[in-house]
């Protein structure tokens, strides 16, 4: 049967599949368009994204370090499983951050200093804290992972947890920054969880170091 014999025959059926070829184009055009508003986005060199995800590296990067440091030294299980959790953790959005940058074709390490993306830049950790990471919050001294090191057991858990107490606060001040300022979905998504898990963690690290008699006097 021909088109035209259709048309004429069934009229109210060439409506209907006039109207749902209409909304098939629809649909599809949507579709492509919501696969475009989709497209990773891609942050540009001196961005609060490429900033936050070179710092927050480092920054995991120390943590990661104490963690490793205690899990060497105490005898505590409690400590040595949060200092594992943590490593792993933060190994893991480590590498997270480092594919961002890869993704948006940017170097691992920028052209402008530590924390020069944060609003009202940082604060170290003591006066002798690692050249151009000084500025960053939380950030641990030279001296304060000395200290570490030299410890065992009991000492070394509660060295740990008062670092690792600042440390965090530090972290949550950076995420919440780029929380707040970050226009790439997946970076504010990983800065508000960043958020969310280190303040839960900084309650419990508080717990453990006041069940533990409190912060190491450094003197003694």
């Amino acid at each position: 049967m021909s088109e035209a014999v259709t048309a004429r025959r069934y009229p109210a059926l060439v409506v209907v599949l006039v109207a749902v070829a209409a909304l098939a184009l629809g649909a599809l055009g949507g579709l492509v368009a919501g696969t475009s508003i989709r497209t990773p986005q891609v942050a540009e060199e001196g961005s609060v994204e490429a900033g936050f995800s070179r710092d927050m590296q480092a920054h995991h990067a120390q943590a990661v370090e104490l963690a490793v440091l205690v899990r060497d030294r105490s005898t505590d299980e409690e400590v040595r499983t949060v200092a594992l959790d943590m490593l792993l953790t933060q190994q893991n959005q480590i590498g997270q951050m480092a594919s961002w940058l890869r993704t948006w074709g940017l170097p691992a390490a920028g052209v402008a200093p530590p924390m020069a993306w944060m609003s009202e830049g940082g604060h170290g950790h003591g006066e002798d804290a690692d050249a151009g990471f000084a500025a960053m919050p939380g950030w641990v001294s030279r001296e304060d992972m000395a200290r570490l090191a030299d410890a065992d057991g009991d000492v070394a858990d509660r060295i740990f947890l008062e670092l690792m107490i600042a440390h965090h606060e530090g972290g949550v001040e950076m995420a919440r920054d780029a929380a707040e300022r970050a226009r790439v979905e997946q970076v504010t998504a990983l800065a508000n969880g960043i958020v969310v898990t280190q303040e839960q963690e900084t309650a419990m690290l508080r717990s453990m170091l006041e069940a533990r008699g409190g912060p190491v006097d450094p003197a003694g």
